[in-house]
């Protein structure tokens, strides 16, 4: 008789290395093993062959890189996605693509079950299994980590599990990071970080990002042309989003760009504290926002910096498949109708500065903005706005006038003596 089958969400490291025998041995499933791609760089070859040999039934590669900056990275730039300031989303855009690919390897395999290896503290376990749900509500969900099965406390537990029943060990050092990396960021967590008073020891843990004593002394120029708010060429040359985050990765790696130190909020209520590398995607974030000062209105903009905000913590807690996000996205798609043109920045260890932009779409104009009067604007124009923008300001201070009290009456409290001399 054919036995179950689970997916399990495979990346080669210790963690699911362990999984696939305890899956094996606690759930009688035949364990089918997913590697996808989303720029982590990994010898996935070596990896597919150690997911066999550990006893995988079979084990499937993804080449989602593409996928994930087109359907992903692209619409979180057009939404200006940004989570508490500072951190541009790299793993959390990831996670919900991860999710739904498992799902179609479970439904194309007839499994019962997914499995995932994500710790029961983080982010992620709810990232993945948001995703699972939103396709797929009837499987199982098999988090190890979280299972009563699951009697590994520690990495040595590991280790000493696949040790007794002869399976390689991953190689790994004992003192790295942990680390999660894609085409968009590189994510470091643990060691000296876990103590916020520490210092970050960049020279340690930076895999793409020179610091900005080491970046190229003379700076660089870049140039990012976009259309309907997505980049579609960096320097005169027209790619692919996949080959625009490589080579904005490459620029931006050896000018310091994208560097930052940050205590989040985790989606499970506690803080934690990361460096971030997200060279490539700090550029075309600071250069996309550029280009919609030019082409937005005001009233849009600041529309748009709200829903941004919105879909921002959508991304980060893993609601990615939703209602109000499909309705924030088409939102975005909208008002980036126009976001059309061209910018260019100049980079200075770990610095950006704008050095130019235009758009057939820009709405500067320079006759109206010029202080020389120009053609569609007198400065006269003002009088009679400025009489009615601020005519309750000045129907509250006659008002404190005639009754004696308030910020407007001539002894008022809230105006100081200056010296005269």
């Amino acid at each position: 008789m054919a036995k179950n089958k689970v997916v399990l969400a495979y990346s080669g490291g210790l963690d699911t290395t362990v999984i696939i025998p305890w899956l094996k041995e606690n759930y009688d499933y035949d364990v089918i093993a997913v590697c996808i791609d989303v720029g982590q760089g990994d010898d996935w070859k070596t990896i597919k062959e150690r997911a066999l040999t550990t006893g995988a039934a079979a084990c499937y590669v993804v080449d989602a890189r593409e996928e994930y900056c087109k359907e992903y990275i692209w619409p979180a730039v057009k939404g200006s996605c940004i989570y508490e300031d500072e951190y541009l989303l790299g793993t959390s855009t990831a996670r919900p693509l991860i999710g739904k690919i498992l799902v179609e390897y479970a439904r194309q395999e007839g499994a019962v079950a997914i499995c995932h290896g994500a710790t029961g503290k983080g982010n992620d376990q709810v990232r993945f299994e948001l995703a699972i749900k939103a396709f797929a509500p009837d499987l199982q969900v098999i988090a190890a980590w979280r299972d009563s099965k699951w009697t590994l406390q520690s990495r040595e537990d590991e280790i000493a599990y696949l040790e007794q029943r002869n399976i390689p060990v991953p190689v790994k050092k004992s003192s790295s990071y942990s680390c999660d990396e894609n085409i968009w960021h590189i994510s470091h967590e643990g060691l000296e970080l876990e103590d916020t008073k520490n210092e970050p020891a960049w020279s340690n843990m930076l895999k793409i990002t020179k610091t900005p004593e080491e970046a190229l002394s003379e700076g660089e120029y870049v140039k990012i042309e976009f259309e309907k708010g997505e980049a579609v060429a960096v320097n005169g040359k027209k790619m692919s989003p996949l080959q625009i985050m490589e080579e904005l990765n490459k620029i931006g790696g050896r000018n310091g760009i994208g560097l930052i130190d940050l205590v989040e909020n985790r989606v499970v209520g506690m803080k934690s504290r990361g460096v971030y590398e997200t060279p490539g995607g700090t550029i075309l974030m600071f250069a996309h926002e550029q280009l919609d000062h030019l082409c937005l209105d005001r009233d849009t903009y600041h529309f748009k910096q709200q829903l941004s905000l919105r879909e921002s913590e959508l991304i980060y807690d893993g609601k990615w498949f939703t209602t109000l996000m499909e309705g924030i996205m088409a939102f975005q798609d909208k008002i980036e109708e126009k976001v059309t043109g061209w910018v260019n920045l100049k980079l200075y260890k770990g610095t950006m500065k704008g050095a130019g932009s235009d758009s057939p779409y820009s709405l500067y104009n320079e006759s109206i903005a010029s202080f020389a009067t120009g053609d569609l604007y007198d400065h006269k124009d003002a009088d009679g706005f400025i009489t009615l923008y601020g005519l309750p300001l000045k129907v509250r201070a006659m008002m404190e006038q005639n009754v004696g009290k308030g910020q407007a009456i001539v002894n008022s409290d809230s105006l100081k003596k200056r010296p005269t001399e």
